[in-house]
């Protein structure tokens, strides 16, 4: 008897601990990517902070790291000879190398005049490259405390009742929603691809979350409405577009090409998909969070861990972004290609009486090369046309300079053909929905 009580008291104990180290690794991961705070001007989430805090105080220092990783990443396809594994793994691999050659020629200042134009190398470089390459390791080390300490699966069950029948993916998935949405799209993605790897999401699932709410973040909607001059409109904007990418989101998770995704999980992985919960909902999520937390290694390794992987991913990820996005960039500035893209949407544009359609559709098209594109196109049209352009910038959630080379990188079963298509299809949908939208508003 004596024994059993001892015995109890010590499942008590560690229960408790268990608690403690969810609620204190709980925090500190939300209080990292989900809560805004001014410093040194600038008003933005921990992790940006750190992120700004490393560029400003040591350039010389991200410079030599990004080359570092240019380097690793466009070498370690061809040492581990996963290069020529598949016909995605050869492409991504040429376009790493050229990724190399040209963050080697910016960063030398041996770039010819069309690289070294302001608004394409430097830009890439500044704007996405540096930053997203010190973000994802960093993301990565407060990542391990929101998503291995139970938190993942607290909300998982409170948000099963609606993320299953409304967006086909686990309750869990609302965690990515609201990182990139607080965020940014490189840290939804990184968490959403660092969950299928370990089995929690099936690669249907994964697939829908990567293209659905890895949009940008909403400091970056800030840049966009500032840009077109619509700040005094903040609130519609801002939950007209987050209302209307989810319900994107919703329908392109019931059409081709992502309701016909296999619902497999990651190859080597141990499945681990959400258990239904019918009643005790909370009690149930308690349960399950306290669970994972038992279950995890020690804090340091499960940091170690992550860190390694974030350094990897970003290895893999620069080279990819610089290119891709390069490409993406040169054929919007020194090609007529967007301007012929542009009449795919003009019939819609038309149809739906969105003022100067041709300047519309040519800035919708031009939402596949770079998030920030379509609003420099329509900086001087009618207030209902910066609306909907500024709104299907953010909904349309696939560019070509930084999401479309993420996801390609990472281990999520997506095919840039599959990755178009869907583009595509968000864009028409957006369109179609906010355009009464905005003219009821305006």
């Amino acid at each position: 008897m004596e024994f059993q009580q001892q015995e109890l008291r010590q499942d008590s104990q560690f229960r408790v601990s268990s608690a403690m180290k969810m609620i204190a690794c709980s925090l500190v991961g939300i209080f990292s990517f989900f809560i805004s705070f001014e410093w040194q001007g600038k008003n933005t989430i921990l992790i940006d902070h750190i992120v700004n805090f490393i560029r400003t105080e040591a350039p010389l220092l991200v410079t030599a790291y990004v080359l570092i990783m240019l380097v690793g990443g466009a070498v370690h396809p061809f040492l581990t000879k996963k290069w020529n594994k598949s016909i995605v793994n050869i492409v991504l691999s040429i376009f790493k190398v050229g990724g190399m050659v040209a963050g080697i020629l910016l960063i030398f200042n041996i770039a010819p005049a069309w690289l070294a134009n302001e608004s394409i190398g430097p830009y890439l470089m500044e704007k996405l490259i540096k930053p997203v390459g010190i973000l994802i390791p960093i993301g990565s080390l407060f990542l391990a405390l929101l998503v291995s300490y139970g938190l993942l699966e607290y909300i998982g069950v409170l948000t099963q009742p609606f993320m299953k029948p409304i967006f086909k993916t686990p309750g869990r998935s609302a965690v990515d929603a609201v990182a990139s949405f607080v965020g940014s799209y490189s840290v939804g993605l990184l968490l959403t691809n660092r969950v299928y790897m370990e089995g929690r999401y099936t690669a249907k699932e994964a697939a829908i979350i990567a293209t659905g709410f890895s949009t940008v973040s909403a400091t970056f909607m800030v840049v966009i409405a500032s840009t077109l001059d619509i700040m005094q409109h903040w609130n519609a904007f801002f939950w007209v577009s987050l209302v209307v990418t989810f319900v994107v989101t919703a329908l392109t998770a019931r059409i081709y090409p992502l309701r016909s995704m296999k619902d497999e999980y990651y190859k080597g992985a141990t499945p681990m998909p959400e258990k239904i919960v019918k009643k005790d909902r909370f009690k149930e999520a308690w349960r399950q969070a306290m669970d994972a937390v038992e279950q995890n290694p020690p804090l340091s390794k499960v940091l170690w861990a992550n860190l390694k992987d974030g350094f990897i991913m970003a290895m893999g990820v620069i080279p990819s972004i610089l290119s891709i996005g390069l490409l993406g960039l040169v054929l919007a500035t020194y090609t007529p290609i967007f301007d012929w893209l542009a009449y795919i949407f003009v019939p819609f544009t038309y149809v739906l009486q969105v003022p100067e359609p041709y300047l519309a559709a040519k800035a919708l098209s031009l939402s596949l090369a770079e998030v920030f594109l379509p609003a420099l196109v329509v900086t001087q049209a009618a207030l209902v046309t910066k609306f909907i352009v500024a709104v299907v910038s953010i909904s349309a959630v696939l560019f070509f300079s930084a999401v479309i080379p993420l996801i390609l990188s990472s281990e999520i079963p997506l095919t840039l053909r599959q990755i178009l298509l869907i583009w595509f299809e968000r864009v028409v949908l957006t369109l179609i929905i906010v355009t009464p939208i905005a003219f009821l508003l305006f």
